[in-house]
This record gives structure tokens, C-alpha cells and sequence, in this order.
């Protein structure tokens, strides 16, 4: 097995920008999307030419744009995180009980979220009471049950290179069996039948160097494709 410690992860893996750009290529056209706090934020950069997705926040705002230029902010227009954005033509204000129906209601194509910890049978750790972290679960755990589909965008291991896909979450969990795909700094995984299946790894990490930074089997069911610094942006 690779000594995870020989390998140079910062030369290899996605950044964040990079990340988005991945996810949001299986953002399909007309796709109702909610986007978690933080890293999932920036996948609205990223739309594909000729698809739009329309995008939902939890504080009551359904098609919104990207964030504005730097100065250019208007703070009353904010998503759930606390961000400022841009509004698309058609966009709509409502109260945030309606939001939640929206979302109670499954009419969310997608939800994309980020994560302390995902198990190999889709169980979803993104929110602790620890040192720095918040009071409660908060939204995400009517999210990861009422869209459609959840997915996941993370760093593949811990600022300690410990790994956060596991065989089992040790975190509070916010759902249960709820992911169905990762995108991570490393890798595409997706969740099926309990597993954590191989689709794509970057190309500066063989499967071997990848298995050794997760902490549950990687299964393989077809060829691997190799994300190129030329394949995102």
C-alpha cells in the first residue's frame, strides 16, 4: 500500500473552482438546485453553454446568478449563506416556510452539499457541534431528503490527510443513505449499493495512491477516466 504521506497532493488534486466546474456538468437542463454553504456556493459559475439551472436558497430567493463584482453588492439580495448574488430574469421572492416546502415537497431536482465525512452507503456527516462548528443541523437535513438527488463536494482527506470517505461516518450525521455521488478533490465516486464506486480519479494519482486516501473500498465497474488539468476549468 502507498504511503499517503509520499504523496504531493497539492500538485494533483482539484481546486475548488475546478470542483464546481465538475459538478455542475451533471446539472441537467432546467434542473431546480440547491447549493450547500460554502464550496457548493460556487457551482453557480459554472453552467454549461446551453443548459440554465435555476437556482434555489433556503432563505426564500428561486433564481438567483452568480455573486456580483467585488463593490458591486447589493445586501439585500443574499442566499443562505450570506452571500450576495445577482437575480436572472423571472427570479422570485418568497417567505423562507415556503422555501421549506419547496424543498419538504421534493420539487428539488438537486442538492449539492459539502461534507465533513460520507459513508460508503450514502450516510452524511456536514455539520458537528465541535470546536468552531454550529449549534444545529440546520436545513441541510430536510435538503438530503427532499431533492431528488445529493450530491457532495469535498477535499478527499482532512487538512491532517486524515481520509472523509469512509466505511462508516464517526460525525453527527444529517441524513441517512442519502448520497448518491462525490465530487472530491481526487476523484468522482458515486454511492450504489452500499459502495463507493470508482468513475473518475486526476490524473496525477493512480488507483492504488487513491484507495490509500479513503477510508472504504473503492469498487470499479468500468474504465476509469482521468480528469486532466485540460478536461476543467
Amino acid at each position: 500500500m502507498t504511503n499517503p504521506a509520499m504523496i504531493d497532493l497539492e500538485a494533483v488534486k482539484l481546486t475548488n473552482a475546478q470542483m464546481a466546474w465538475r459538478a455542475a456538468q451533471d446539472i441537467e437542463d432546467g434542473a431546480y438546485v440547491n447549493l450547500g454553504i460554502g464550496l457548493p456556493e460556487l457551482v453557480a459559475k459554472f453552467q454549461p453553454d446551453g443548459r440554465e439551472a435555476i437556482f434555489h436558497t433556503e432563505n426564500g430567493v428561486l433564481g438567483f446568478g452568480p455573486a456580483p463584482a467585488k463593490g458591486a453588492e447589493d445586501w439585500d439580495l443574499i442566499n443562505a449563506g450570506k452571500k450576495a448574488v445577482t437575480l436572472k430574469p423571472g427570479a422570485a421572492f418568497f417567505h423562507h416556510a415556503d422555501s421549506f416546502a419547496m424543498v419538504r415537497g421534493g420539487h428539488l431536482n438537486v442538492a449539492i452539499l459539502g461534507a465533513y465525512e460520507v459513508a460508503e452507503n450514502g450516510d452524511l456527516a456536514n455539520w458537528s457541534t465541535g470546536a468552531g462548528g454550529v449549534p444545529a443541523v440546520g436545513g441541510a437535513m430536510d435538503l438530503v431528503h427532499g431533492a431528488r438527488r445529493v450530491a457532495v463536494i469535498t477535499d478527499h482527506v482532512t487538512k491532517s490527510g486524515a481520509p472523509k470517505l469512509l466505511t462508516r461516518c464517526t460525525l453527527p450525521l444529517t441524513g441517512v443513505g442519502c448520497v448518491t455521488r462525490i465530487y472530491s478533490s481526487l476523484a468522482v465516486i458515486d454511492i450504489a449499493q452500499g459502495r463507493f464506486v470508482l468513475r473518475e480519479k486526476v490524473a496525477g494519482l493512480s488507483v492504488e495512491q487513491l484507495q490509500s486516501l479513503t477510508g472504504a473500498k473503492l469498487h470499479i465497474e468500468a474504465p476509469v477516466t482521468d480528469l486532466t488539468a485540460a478536461q476543467v476549468a
